[in-house]
């Protein structure tokens, strides 16, 4: 029978290898090569913006959200968005979203970068960033460059760094 609710929770301590292991199984050992894994290392995401989806007691995917700066502007970057293959194409990963969205927006932050497939993460509020407007530290398909705009947010313009001025604030 295919699950059709969640419980998604707030991540806590106790998550953190249920979510290591999700994440290598979707990812990979290539996963710590990849331009956003490294903007991230290093930085703590933010646990009032980060979430876990349970089957039973099992965590079954997850979602972070981390601080970054986007030239001198606070943003947030999503990911990474972790399904476990048991429970792919269930809704749970668009119950993650939804859940990571409305906590940033409710928190007060303007501002939601990702590398992703447009088509996934448009009916969220994500668009392509304008070519050029945003850098990385590293390569990434100008494709998949996405911006989420939360609270009368603009898009922001300059190279992405890891780690926000204030927790919480954009």
């Amino acid at each position: 029978m295919k699950q059709t609710t969640w419980v998604i929770r707030p991540e806590d301590a106790t998550d953190t290898s249920s979510i290591d292991d999700l994440q290598a199984e979707a990812f990979g050992p290539g996963r710590f090569a990849r331009t956003a894994f490294r903007i991230r290392e290093g930085v703590l995401h933010r646990p009032d913006v980060s979430f876990v989806g349970l089957a039973g007691e099992q965590v079954a995917g997850s979602i972070r959200l981390t601080p970054i700066r986007i030239g001198e502007s606070d943003a947030l970057l999503l990911g990474p968005l972790t399904v476990s293959p048991d429970f792919k194409n269930r809704g749970l990963g668009k119950a993650l979203m939804r859940t990571a969205m409305e906590a940033a927006a409710a928190a007060g932050d303007k501002v939601v970068l990702l590398v992703g497939d447009a088509p996934y993460y448009s009916p969220f509020g994500f668009q392509q960033v304008p070519f050029g407007r945003i850098t990385l530290p590293g390569p990434v398909d100008p494709a998949r460059l996405l911006v989420a705009l939360l609270n009368d947010g603009d898009i922001p313009s300059g190279m992405v760094h890891g780690g926000a001025s204030v927790a919480g604030a954009s």
